[in-house]
C-alpha cells in the first residue's frame, strides 16, 4: 500500500507551473475616490485555488520589505505561506524558496500529508537556513540575527492543516447561531507579550532570571526579541553563532547553553465543515490594528473581489487614526519612515467552496499554479515556477 501511495504522490506532485510577472502598472491599488494612491500597497483581487477562490494583498513599511508569502495550488491541494521576517529579508525569502519544496519532498516520500510531514518540512527549512548562516556569517555576521515567523496552511481531502511559528495568525470565519459569522483563531501567538509564553519560557529556563525582560514597556526574550519561535535567529539557538560586542543590539552578556528560541511549530488540524466559509492568513501587521472578529465581519459583509486589499486598507486607516492623521496623509509617507506608523503586512483570504472539497483524490497534487509575493510593487512575482524546464515548456 505504501509503495502505491508513493507512486501516486510522485506523479501528483510533479511541478507543472505557469509563470508570469505582474508589473507595477498592473498592481491594483486603492478603489476609493481619493486622488492619492498608496504606492506601497499591491494586491490581486481574486484568483482560483483548488477549493474556491482567494484574495491577496501586501503593504510595505520597511525600507526593504521583510514579509514574503505564497499560495501554491493544484487540482487536489492548496498551500498557503505567510513569512514575516525580522532583522532583514534573508530568512523569509529563504522560507519562500524552500519550505514548499521541502514539504513536497516529504509528501512524495510518504505519499500523504500530515502534521508530522509539516513538522519535517519546517525542520528541513530551519536546517537549511542555519547551513546558509554558517556559510555566510564570516562575511555577513548579522545574518545570524535574521529570522522569520512562519505561518503555513494546507487544504487537502477536506482537511485544513495549519503550522505556525511566531505571531502571524490564521483565523477562520464560520457561521454560528442565527447564521452570524464567528471568528475562531486557529493559531497560538508565540509572543512574549502573552503571559502563557512568558511562563513557558521561564519553565524551560529556570536558571535564567533574564530569559524574559521588560524593555521600554515591551516584554522581550533576553531583552531583544518578542517572538519565541522562528526560523533563523541563529544567535539565540546555537552558541557558535553568538555575536560579539561590536553588535550591541544582539550581543548576549553570557553565552547560551541551550536554545532560547525554537523552530518547533504549533499545529492545528481541522475537518472543514459546511459552516466554515473562509480563512484569513495574515502577518501580525493586520492583527495589531484589527481584532479577529472585526476582520471576519469585514470579509463576510463585502464582496470577495479585493477583500484582502480592503482588510489592509482598513488596518491602515486604523493605524493613521492612532497618529491623529488621515490615511490620505499616511499614503504620502515613504517606505522606511512608514515603519513608525505600521508594519509590513501580508493578508491572504482563502474562500472555501464546499462543493469542490469532495473532489480530492487519494494523494496530493500540488504546484499547478503558484502565487509568490517577493520584493515589492515594482517586482511582484505571480505564478512563480519551481522548475526552469517547466517554465520554458509552458
Amino acid at each position: 500500500m505504501l509503495s502505491w501511495l508513493k507512486r501516486i504522490a510522485m506523479a501528483c506532485w510533479r511541478p507543472v507551473r505557469r509563470y508570469a510577472r505582474m508589473s507595477k502598472d498592473e498592481i491594483l491599488n486603492d478603489d476609493d475616490d481619493s486622488t492619492t494612491t498608496d504606492s506601497l500597497v499591491w494586491s490581486r483581487d481574486l484568483e482560483k485555488h483548488s477549493f474556491g477562490e482567494f484574495s491577496f494583498a501586501v503593504v510595505q513599511a520597511n525600507e526593504v520589505i521583510e514579509d514574503h508569502s505564497q499560495v501554491e495550488t493544484g487540482r487536489d491541494a492548496t498551500f498557503i505561506g505567510v513569512y514575516d521576517g525580522h532583522g532583514g529579508p534573508d530568512a523569509s525569502r529563504f522560507i519562500s524558496d524552500h519550505l514548499f519544496l521541502n514539504l513536497m519532498r516529504h509528501a512524495r516520500e510518504r505519499g500523504t500529508i500530515s502534521e508530522d510531514i509539516l513538522r519535517s518540512a519546517f525542520s528541513a527549512t530551519e536546517d537549511g537556513f542555519l547551513t546558509l548562516v554558517r556559510r555566510s556569517c564570516g562575511i555577513k555576521p548579522l545574518i545570524a540575527a535574521v529570522g522569520s515567523c512562519c505561518l503555513v496552511g494546507v487544504i487537502w481531502k477536506g482537511m485544513l492543516y495549519v503550522a505556525n511559528l511566531g505571531d502571524s495568525r490564521a483565523v477562520i470565519g464560520s457561521l454560528g447561531r442565527s447564521s452570524k459569522i464567528v471568528a475562531e483563531q486557529l493559531t497560538r501567538d508565540h509572543n512574549a507579550s502573552m503571559e502563557e509564553v512568558r511562563q513557558e519560557l521561564k519553565s524551560l529556563h529556570p536558571d535564567d532570571s533574564h530569559i524574559v525582560v521588560m524593555k521600554r514597556g515591551v516584554w522581550r526574550i533576553k531583552g531583544i526579541i518578542q517572538v519565541s519561535r522562528s526560523i533563523g535567529d541563529a544567535y539565540l539557538k546555537r552558541p557558535e553563532f553568538s555575536l560579539d560586542p561590536s553588535f550591541p543590539r544582539f550581543h548576549l552578556p553570557e553565552p547560551i547553553h541551550r536554545p532560547v528560541l525554537t523552530s518547533e511549530p504549533s499545529m492545528y488540524t481541522r475537518v472543514l465543515g459546511p459552516n466554515d466559509k473562509f480563512v484569513i492568513f495574515a502577518s501580525d501587521g493586520l492583527w495589531e490594528q484589527l481584532t479577529n472578529q472585526e476582520a471576519v465581519e469585514i470579509v463576510c459583509n463585502n464582496p470577495r473581489a479585493g477583500i484582502a486589499r480592503k482588510l489592509v486598507k482598513t488596518a491602515l486607516n486604523v493605524a493613521a487614526r492612532k497618529r491623529e492623521m488621515r490615511y490620505d496623509d499616511l499614503k504620502k509617507v515613504d517606505r522606511g519612515i512608514r515603519r513608525f506608523f505600521h508594519d509590513d503586512t501580508t493578508v491572504v483570504v482563502i474562500f472555501i467552496d464546499h462543493e469542490l472539497l469532495g473532489n480530492s483524490t487519494s494523494a496530493p497534487e500540488m504546484s499547478v499554479r503558484g502565487f509568490n509575493d517577493t520584493v515589492g510593487p515594482s517586482n511582484f512575482n505571480i505564478l512563480q515556477g519551481i522548475d526552469a524546464n517547466a517554465r520554458s515548456a509552458i
